[in-house]
């Protein structure tokens, strides 16, 4: 362990990562737009309230769409830490059109300055609001789905297993791509299949530190659900299709919580993607439509009528 896991100087670093992702911000959503062209879906924004403030959140309804379409919640990636939405544009039009859904892109608070528990909560109050507001807005939330990838990976399996807890609102599926599931192990204690794997120790340690100083709360269910303190029933949970990268640190934890759920009855497919990293959808169009068109056809099956 390095002086990163002092959460002080997590945080300092956590702040110069975000002022750096503000700085590239409009470069990144130009570039996120001009990928996968050929999905093509209008996105406007609304405001959810929550309790720790409104989140703005991109809705990307295609065009001739059903008069009301099922809802999937989309959170995007940046270790907890980086309000990177834009990111996740290609995969949020993509599903949208591939499956004539809603897709809804949040903008959930990070840490430092919401730390766990905040985050989950409020990515848990967002998907009760499309539940019970989606009528308004002409969505069907009775079909309704959540997925994430990387540390949205992670909120979307602690709004199932929020949702699992307080019995609703029914979730149809939830997508967790390549997600962080045990924060109990540090990253320089998991194993990849490469020299360099894309999630360096020092990542980890500031993305782990700056939203769970505390390493005891790591072991909460709501952030390590693969870890081993986390021996609940979760019979009757949310039904789950669970994608790993094969050279991804993260994969053994993914593959972990696969066979948990298995065991659960709620695993519906774990797939590994060959021959890539973590995030590797955020550079490579063709893995990223072969991945994109996986998720739509689960995400179709599941709120078919």
């Amino acid at each position: 362990m390095s002086i990163l896991s002092r959460p002080a100087a997590a945080a300092s670093v956590a702040r110069l990562l975000q002022a750096g992702a503000a700085v590239a911000a409009a470069g990144l959503e130009r570039r996120a737009r001009r990928r996968l062209p050929e999905y093509d879906v209008p996105v406007h924004s609304l405001e959810v309230p929550t309790s720790i403030g409104p989140v703005r959140v991109g809705v990307y309804r295609p065009r001739d769409v059903d008069e009301s379409p099922a809802v999937h919640v989309n959170f995007h990636g940046g270790g907890y830490v980086l309000a990177i939405t834009a990111i996740d544009d290609p995969i949020c039009r993509t599903l949208a059109a591939l499956t004539g859904s809603v897709v809804l892109n949040v903008d959930y608070a990070v840490a430092p300055r919401h730390r766990f528990p905040a985050p989950p909560h409020q990515a848990y109050e967002v998907v009760r609001w499309v539940a019970d507001h989606g009528h308004e807005h002409g969505w069907d939330s009775s079909r309704l789905t959540v997925g994430g990838q990387s540390a949205g990976g992670g909120l979307a399996a602690a709004v199932a297993r929020l949702a699992f807890e307080d019995d609703g609102p029914a979730l149809a599926l939830q997508v967790l791509h390549y997600p962080p599931l045990d924060l109990t192990v540090p990253v320089s204690q998991k194993r990849s299949l490469v020299a360099r794997p894309v999630l360096r120790p020092w990542m980890g340690e500031v993305y782990d530190t700056a939203y769970a100083p505390d390493p005891a709360t790591r072991a909460d269910r709501l952030v390590s659900p693969a870890g081993a303190a986390d021996t609940a029933d979760l019979t009757g949970i949310a039904p789950a299709v669970v994608i790993a990268a094969e050279y991804d640190v993260l994969r053994d934890e993914a593959r972990r919580y696969g066979d948990r759920l298995r065991g659960f009855g709620a695993l519906v497919e774990y797939r590994e993607v060959p021959g890539a990293d973590h995030g590797y959808d955020v550079s490579d169009d063709l893995r990223a439509r072969k991945t994109y068109a996986f998720i739509a056809d689960h995400l179709r099956v599941a709120t078919a009528r």
